[in-house]
């Protein structure tokens, strides 16, 4: 652009020009006119634009009442403006922005589409660092204009989220509380665009958790009564991401509204929440600017909420917005005081301008100088807002951003060199007092190896924050193991870096990062296991000769990869998720509670690796000792770092021997005791076997156990061992009644309860992933008994069965009814007999039938039914499930009963989750409980304290585990599962002093109710049940019955009545009537 030529004043080069505008017949002719209008205002200068009043004569047509045709002139002459004119002239443009959104209010159609094309022109003048400037604009519009206006300005704040992210972001707490005004606006036209200007401004939030959440929130804007939702919503997210001022602006508002909702479950939720968020706040300014509004309504919860709980939430929200510097009664926080820094910025540009654009002297040697043109005086106001947000960023390292803020709006008075001259020495100059104002701190790196990833960060549930403001630093080639108490967020640390969700973290393209854990992650389970690997998108490239022989180093030989992913078992799933992470050549290796007896291979390899590092969650001591390098441990939320393997670790802190032992050094687990069996007197006699079974899953040829035979009682410790894919989970299963042998039979005595822990916690659960724990537990034992039984294959009619139902019952005098229902049950000598209900008939006509007779008929799957319900009442229906008494029983099974009462399932880490199945599993009282890999996500600690109360409990325990340690020292009978085929060995020694104690038959001292000591813990001897004695070791003695005298058998009458009468009165099970009472 040429320096500025002086009009001549004597006659108005413009009014031809005007004439020919204000003329134009039509829209073609008009634009012309308009680029003509436009060249010559080039021509003349920017100062035209004042001297000859060109904008106020625009302005005048466009508020021209009279003529449509002036009107729609102005619009597309502000068009032609934009054209040829461009971006310097933009300061001098803006002040016709009101006028031009007045016409959207036009009722020609022409003019509101020539308007709409002038502002949007106009507005992509701007560069990002305006978007200040220009949103106070729009937003004083928006506050006075009419309903089109309105639209239309609502519609111009949206390109400015594409162009101009980070800066929109920053301006969310002014602007959307007017955008939010604009939602409740009486024309729905402006509602509706309100809440989609609203959604799009939202999406500028840098907080990655907040995203997913962003529909719900504008949500809550445009319509209250969906706060709840929100609410709940956000205390169910994981927050990883630093809090900043746009995401509190946008959550303040919300979270106000909450704290004055009447329900107490929203207002835990809201105080639990805000007590997360403001620990996840760094900037003390931000905090006390944006948190002090919160202080009254958590402190109202705090010192007036209903429940107690919630109060104390409430005190400990309140104790953290205090520590962060939010405050109600103390002065407000300072706010940036815009204006004073515009006028400063606006001075020392004045200071800088060339002598050629100002007039007279200036005020004081080296001081602001007086501008010589009103145009320049706009357009440094301009500048020197622009400058001001520079100078307040630190934007010191951007030149071009100057260039932008200054330079370009200079070359209209200037010509290009000099321009660009002033932008440098006003960065200069400011670049200067930064320097002199910051001292600049550096920082060695006294740590050898390449440096992975050196990562701040905080990670937190919605209601409990995990880590604070830790440091991740990881190191080329180092194993580190991740220690921490179970529930402190090991795994969900490694979930994050896998998801790319920890902040700051390099991306993939960046860091290869792969997780291995143990359940698989593909999509699709019907592939064979090398078509699933080859099908990964991300090895496409590698040959399938190299995947066949990554998947035989694993242990998959020919046969195995060519087995459908689905039916593999929990271990093969595991390799085969490891093999795949070896063929993406990560460097950054999670490895999440791998057991150390299917990955001893393992420890070699990844010593061998120099350029990978490992991040490891085990709970193996061994297999941290082998691999480990490095000890990451988590210590009052933060993550602390110390050389050495944990051998070295516990020399440091003894504290931590827990890792290395399992006895329980601060976690206490306690089982409630047993119930008793009906007619079971032994502790050796068989109430749950196997005989020659043989079970094939769906779409395998070879049977996964092979005519396998084995048995329980109820002094039982059982330790199934094997390798993986061996078959040992397949077994508990089929003795469980999870599925079905297609060979041999299954035998459980009829009032037998199960509890049954499977290899993965989420079985259980995984359909009430939005409950608490407390109300998982009352919503599956609600009715007295446990509902889950119901839902098992073994207990599902099938076709076959269900036709047997409809077949006619012929009687003993030739009468033929239709079995309806089994409505009772009672002993019948060594069996049981049971109440029918016949169909179409009164209860009246109900008969008893025996056990035998009914099986025979082929009805055992309605006694099973039967028998389960019985059982699981006889457990559970005597418990009651308030919460407090629910609550009491999760907290002696290891879970915090905050956790229990508040958390929702989905939030839960996976040691919480497999302690609320033990818990549940418990519930009913059960006298057999089985635990399929329990080491696989309790950690040291809470594994010591599952130990101590198995060897506390008098039931019968199975234990699957590649722990050797955890199944040696309480399981002294083993079951040793090998190619489909078992093996029982007798046992072992027991790490306990062992206590025996025999009684003469019949005596009552044998039984699980009034004596714990014939117990496994308590004998060494092996136990007979599978060998289908009653008692091993020999015939029992037997001693010659003395014939009692008359007035003894009056005594024991007297007993047996009033034994029976308290029976009656009190409940309980039935005593029996023996000869030594």
């Amino acid at each position: 652009m040429s320096p500025i030529a002086m009009p001549d004043t004597s006659s108005s080069p413009f009014s031809p020009l005007f004439e020919a505008l204000r003329n134009a017949p039509t829209a073609p002719d008009a634009k012309a006119a308009a680029d003509r209008l436009a060249r010559e205002v080039s021509k003349q200068g920017p100062q035209s634009l004042e001297d000859f009043q060109v904008l106020k004569t625009l302005h005048d047509f466009a508020t021209n009442k009279k003529s449509g045709y002036e009107r729609e002139s102005a619009a597309i002459a502000f068009q032609s403006f934009v054209s040829i004119l461009g971006a310097p002239y933009a300061p001098l443009i803006m002040p016709s922005l009101p006028v031009l959104f007045d016409l959207y209010m036009d009722k020609g159609e022409v003019v509101r589409t020539a308007a709409s094309a002038a502002t949007k022109a106009i507005l992509k003048l701007f560069p990002p660092e305006s978007t200040r400037i220009v949103f106070r604009q729009l937003e004083s519009i928006l506050e006075n204009g009419k309903w089109r206006t309105k639209v239309g300005v609502l519609e111009s704040f949206k390109p400015f989220v594409t162009s101009a992210r980070d800066e929109v972001a920053a301006e969310l707490g002014r602007t959307l509380p007017k955008v939010e005004a604009a939602m409740h606006d009486t024309k729905q036209e402006v509602s509706s665009a309100a809440v989609k200007c609203a959604t799009s401004l939202c999406a500028t939030l840098a907080n990655p958790d907040l995203i997913p959440h962003i529909p719900v929130l504008v949500k809550c804007m445009s319509n209250p009564d969906s706060v709840p939702a929100c609410i709940k919503a956000l205390s169910s997210t994981t927050f990883v991401a630093e809090v900043t001022a746009p995401a509190l602006a946008v959550l303040v508002p919300l979270l106000l509204r909450a704290l004055n909702d009447r329900s107490m479950e929203v207002q835990r939720r809201t105080v639990v929440v805000i007590d997360n968020l403001v620990k996840l706040v760094r900037n003390p300014n931000v905090a006390a600017t944006y948190l002090s509004p919160l202080v009254d309504g958590v402190q109202k919860i705090a010192t007036g909420a209903a429940f107690p709980e919630v109060r104390a939430f409430g005190e400990t929200a309140l104790k953290t917005l205090l520590k962060s510097g939010a405050s109600s009664s103390g002065p407000p926080p300072a706010h940036r005081d815009i204006t004073q820094e515009a006028l400063e910025a606006i001075t020392t540009l004045k200071t800088l301008l060339p002598e050629e654009l100002s007039v007279g002297p200036a005020s004081s040697p080296n001081g602001p100088k007086n501008t010589k043109y009103a145009g320049l005086e706009t357009s440094l106001a301009f500048q020197a807002d622009l400058v001001a947000d520079l100078v307040y960023a630190r934007n010191f390292r951007d030149p071009k951003a100057w260039q932008r803020c200054v330079g370009i709006y200079m070359t209209i008075w200037l010509d290009d060199a000099r321009s660009s001259a002033f932008a440098e020495a006003l960065l200069s100059h400011y670049l200067a007092i930064d320097k002199a104002k910051y001292a600049v701190v550096q920082n060695g790196d006294s740590e050898e190896g390449e440096i992975l990833c050196d990562t701040l960060f905080s990670l937190a549930y919605g209601a409990l924050l995990l880590l604070s403001h830790t440091k991740l630093r990881l190191i080329r080639g180092r194993r580190y193991g991740i220690l921490g108490t179970n529930g402190s967020g090991k795994s969900t640390l490694m979930r994050q870096l896998r998801d790319g969700k920890v902040e700051n973290f390099p991306p993939q393209d960046q860091l290869r990062c792969v997780m291995v854990e143990h359940s698989l992650q593909g999509e699709d389970g019907s592939l064979s296991v090398l078509d699933f690997i080859a099908a990964d998108k991300a090895l496409v490239n590698v040959a399938r000769s190299k995947i066949r022989d990554q998947l035989a180093e694993v242990g998959f030989d020919d046969a195995r990869q060519a087995d459908i992913v689905g039916g593999l078992s929990g271990g093969w799933k595991m390799k085969l998720e490891l093999a795949r992470a070896m063929l993406y050549n990560a460097d950054l290796l999670l490895l999440d509670e791998l057991d150390r007896a299917s990955v001893t291979w393992l420890e070699e390899y990844l010593k061998a690796q120099k350029n990978v590092t490992c991040l490891i969650v085990s709970h193996d001591s061994g297999f941290l000792d082998n691999v480990t390098t490095d000890i990451i441990h988590y210590e009052s939320k933060k993550l602390v770092y110390y050389p050495g393997n944990l051998s070295h670790f516990v020399e440091e802190h003894p504290e931590a021997k827990s890792y290395y032992t399992l006895a329980a050094t601060s976690v206490k687990f306690s089982f409630p005791p047993p119930g008793s069996l009906m007619g079971v007197r032994s502790n050796t006699r068989a109430i749950l076997k196997l005989t020659n079974c043989t079970f094939t899953y769906p779409g395998r040829t070879k049977p996964s156990l092979y005519n396998v035979s084995c048995a329980l009682s109820l002094s039982s410790r059982v330790g199934v061992v094997g390798p993986n894919g061996a078959g040992k989970s397949t077994m508990i299963k089929l003795l469980t009644g999870e599925t079905v042998p297609q060979e041999g039979t299954v035998y459980k005595h009829p009032s037998l309860r199960v509890g049954y822990v499977s290899q993965h916690a989420t079985h259980h659960i995984e359909r009430h992933l939005e409950k608490t724990p407390i109300q998982y537990i009352q919503w599956r034992f609600q009715d007295g008994h446990d509902r889950e039984l119901l839902e098992k294959v073994t207990r599902v009619l099938t076709p076959e069965e269900q036709a047997v139902m409809d077949q006619d019952w012929v009687g003993k005098d030739a009468s033929k009814r239709k079995l309806e229902m089994v409505m009772g049950r009672q002993k019948l000598k060594k069996s049981f007999q049971y109440e029918v209900k016949w169909r179409g008939l009164d209860h009246r006509y109900n008969t008893w039938v025996s056990r035998d007779e009914l099986i025979n008929k082929g009805f055992s799957k309605i006694v099973q039914q039967f028998d389960d319900l019985e059982s699981s009442r006889e457990g559970a229906g005597s418990r009651d499930t308030a919460a407090h008494l629910v609550r009491k029983h999760l907290e002696d099974i290891g879970l915090d009963g905050n956790i229990a009462q508040y958390n929702e399932i989905s939030g839960l880490s996976g040691g919480q989750k497999i302690k609320l199945v033990i818990a549940a599993c418990l519930w009913n009282n059960p006298q057999i409980c089985v635990l399929d890999e329990p080491s696989n996500f309790l950690d040291r600690e809470a594994l010591g304290g599952l130990a101590v109360a198995i060897k506390e409990w008098s039931g019968a325990v199975v234990i699957i585990s590649h722990n050797h340690e955890f199944v040696t020292s309480l399981c002294p009978e083993i079951w040793n599962v090998d190619n489909g085929r078992v093996t029982h060995q007798g046992k072992a020694a027991v790490v306990e002093d062992v206590l025996e104690v025999k009684s003469a038959k019949g005596s009552g001292t044998n039984t699980p109710i009034r004596s714990r000591l014939q117990t496994p813990i308590a004998s060494a001897s092996a136990t007979p049940a599978a060998s289908g004695a009653e008692d091993a070791g020999g015939p029992p003695v037997v001693k010659k019955k003395k014939k009692l005298t008359r007035n003894q058998m009056k005594a024991q009458e007297e007993r047996r009545r009033l034994r029976k009468l308290r029976w009656l009165s009190e409940g309980g099970p039935k005593p029996e009537d023996t000869d030594s009472d």
